[in-house]
């Protein structure tokens, strides 16, 4: 039978250390580029239908992200159906809307895990979305966290973010400013639209990871081109999209920085085909733009958690393979 998962299912169903342990494994399968092609893009009249597909190389179900938008009328769908694939019967039907924070959050956190120094580590957070809330609550899966510091423009944001992560037992501070915030930091997460699509973050020391979310289209920016030179390693989710497609490595390539020998891919890093920190003073930058292998791993470890759980709810059809 097919199994459909509610947003709220979802969210019942969703464990950071369940979610962190699936995407390692999917990262850690062997490479090939054809298992997950480019995200594609169909277009209409103030509407858009985007498609993230993928068939995991670790014998996770396959499937597909689609996300319906109408800019418009500020509405978007999110459906991800996952398929066996020895017998491509349709296992489940999720809502992916929770699917997508959850799964940012969870692969920045493996990541970082995987990139800062051992031990525990003190964030900076610039921006104070739920984004922002997701990625601390999932770091704090990982590593013991020393304290976050938040910055956001607005106080009351800053106020709310520190109320909505109290359950976490972590010592919590607001700055009033983005370099308040990062000072002493050794994690750095930046979670936040630029004002004007100006840099948010400039400098920060040696030995500081990065984490870097939200800048993911050419126009916009987040980390300065002084950071990037800087740094010794650049981590992708998604290599090409992040070399030609987000603002912040597009204008540090036109400003002249040469990303060959610091850009590797995440996959290469967990999976040990490529090192990760150099050495405990280099800056380590690891930049997301999203992928079906986040989106796949993470809803399919949510219909596992669902069947234990007894959540979701059985469809009385379904669709039914046939001979080809």
């Amino acid at each position: 039978m097919t199994i459909f998962l509610t947003d709220a299912d979802v969210r019942a169903a969703f464990g950071w250390p369940e979610a962190v342990a699936a995407l390692r494994a999917a990262y850690g399968a062997p490479p090939d580029e054809a298992r997950f092609p480019p995200r594609t893009m169909a277009r209409g009249e103030g509407l858009w239908l985007r498609t993230l597909s993928g068939v995991p190389g670790d014998g996770a179900p396959m499937g597909a992200k689609l996300i319906a938008a109408s800019p418009r009328s500020r509405r978007a769908a999110y459906l991800i159906p996952l398929f066996d694939q020895d017998t491509v019967e349709l296992l489940a039907l999720l809502d992916g809307n929770a699917v997508t924070g959850f799964r940012t959050a969870a692969t920045s956190a493996l990541a970082a895990d995987a990139l800062a120094p051992p031990g525990t580590v003190t964030v900076g957070v610039i921006g104070s979305g739920f984004e922002a809330q997701h990625h601390v609550r999932a770091l704090a899966a990982v590593r013991e966290l020393s304290s976050v510091t938040v910055f956001s423009p607005d106080p009351r944001s800053r106020a709310r973010f520190t109320s909505r992560l109290a359950d976490l037992g972590v010592p919590l501070h607001t700055a009033d400013t983005a370099a308040k915030a990062v000072e002493g930091a050794g994690l750095v997460l930046c979670a936040a639209r630029s004002r004007d699509e100006r840099p948010t973050l400039r400098e920060v020391p040696a030995g500081t990871t990065v984490v870097s979310i939200g800048s993911t289209l050419p126009e916009q920016r987040e980390l300065g081109t002084e950071v990037i030179e800087r740094a010794a390693l650049v981590v992708a989710d998604q290599l090409h999209e992040v070399a030609y497609e987000t603002g912040d490595l597009i204008a540090a390539q036109e400003a002249g920085v040469d990303l060959a020998g610091k850009l590797v891919p995440l996959a290469d890093v967990i999976s040990g085909r490529a090192r990760g920190r150099p050495d405990p003073d280099a800056i380590v930058v690891y930049k997301s733009v999203g992928s079906a292998v986040q989106d796949l791993a993470v809803a399919a470890m949510c219909v596992r958690r669902a069947a234990e759980l007894s959540l979701g709810t059985e469809l009385p059809v379904t669709v039914a393979p046939v001979a080809k």
